[in-house]
């Protein structure tokens, strides 16, 4: 009888069990990347109004920061330099604030009459409605409009407690102060000199980009409120001034400032101009201008500075907004910039994933 060679029958069995626990640890650790990564959303959620605060304010931090060494390069002491960063931007804040302030005051003193008003205006949705609701008692359709027990929850969602004001205040002015001294530290956390380099390379690409990209939406920002009041004065709307500062103030929140500022545009122009078109030519002239700055301008100017895949600031977007509500919003790209930063230095390309 011939005898065949089981050395090498062996050896494929013990590959195919290596294999077979290769495999077998991958999916190990996938299932515990999942849970940590299902753990530290939970742990995000619950603890949001202890951590939003405080990461808001070490991100908004870190952009002041790249201003502040810009005057420390003309001799300017780091804690004046501080100082008048937040001086101005407190101002700007305020500024804004006074802007809008004001019509604010005056429209909610017009409140009572201006239910009438807006029901006189959509008279002429009188005979559609009609229209409809005898269609749906032809098809046996009921439709009811949505209750306004949504009303609560939603300005819990847009605003901050007194808490989280103080903590995001506190923290930033702390931060502010003693960047240079913490930048200090985790750099000489690292023992050897290519690490403490490398170190230093990303914490300095992390202040110029989110300084730059601060700078850079600002400036947009500011672009567009300035085309809003343009909007709103040749639409005939009053207070032209104080919608395009609310039109920059609320571009800063993707998607959801926008499109309460274009709310606030139709009601305005509905109840002021004489006729229910008129009163739609400012909202349609915003929607074009923040659709296009919104998909065309800002994608292309932040897009040069730092590469960011449309489909992953969405996604980031969509996350960070169901997670902390418009901070989040507001959040999203920073962080994401981070992580990209973090990735490139710490996983790069050439690198074995």
């Amino acid at each position: 009888m011939q005898d065949f060679p089981v050395g090498p029958v062996h050896r494929h069995n013990g590959d195919l069990k290596q294999r077979r626990s290769l495999r077998s640890e991958d999916i190990i650790a996938l299932v515990l990347t999942g849970l940590f990564a299902i753990a530290l959303v939970g742990a995000l959620a619950i603890a949001k109004t202890l951590i939003m605060p405080m990461v808001a304010a070490l991100i908004v931090g870190t952009m002041l920061s790249a201003g502040a060494r810009v005057l420390e390069r003309y001799r300017i002491p780091r804690a004046l330099s501080v100082v008048l960063m937040l001086i101005v931007s407190g101002g700007t804040v305020a500024l804004f604030l006074l802007l809008i302030s004001s019509p604010l005051l005056a429209w909610m003193s017009r409140l009572p009459a201006l239910g009438p008003q807006l029901r006189e205006k959509l008279h002429v949705f009188d005979r559609p409605l009609a229209l409809w609701n005898e269609l749906q008692s032809a098809l046996g359709i009921e439709f009811s409009l949505p209750k306004i027990e949504w009303v609560q929850p939603t300005l819990e969602f847009l605003s901050p407690t007194l808490t989280e004001f103080l903590l995001f205040f506190v923290t930033l002015i702390l931060f502010a102060l003693s960047w240079p001294n913490l930048r200090r530290s985790l750099i000489l956390t690292f023992e050897q000199r290519e690490d403490r380099l490398e170190a230093l390379r990303i914490l300095n690409e992390i202040e110029d980009r989110l300084g730059n990209y601060l700078l850079t939406v600002t400036i947009i920002n500011l672009g567009v409120g300035i085309l809003t009041g343009l909007i709103a004065l040749a639409g005939g709307l009053p207070n032209a001034a104080a919608l395009g500062a609310l039109a920059a103030v609320l571009n800063y929140i993707p998607i959801i400032g926008p499109a309460l500022l274009f709310v606030v545009l139709t009601i305005v122009g509905v109840l002021t101009a004489q006729t229910l078109g008129g009163g739609t030519i400012a909202p349609a002239l915003y929607l074009g201008l923040v659709f296009l700055e919104g998909h065309f301008i800002t994608p292309s100017i932040v897009g040069r500075g730092v590469s960011l895949n449309a489909l992953v600031v969405f996604l980031a977007f969509a996350f960070w907004t169901w997670l902390w509500g418009p901070m989040g919003s507001f959040l999203a790209s920073p962080m994401l910039i981070v992580a990209i930063i973090l990735r490139e230095h710490l996983a790069p390309a050439e690198s074995r994933q």
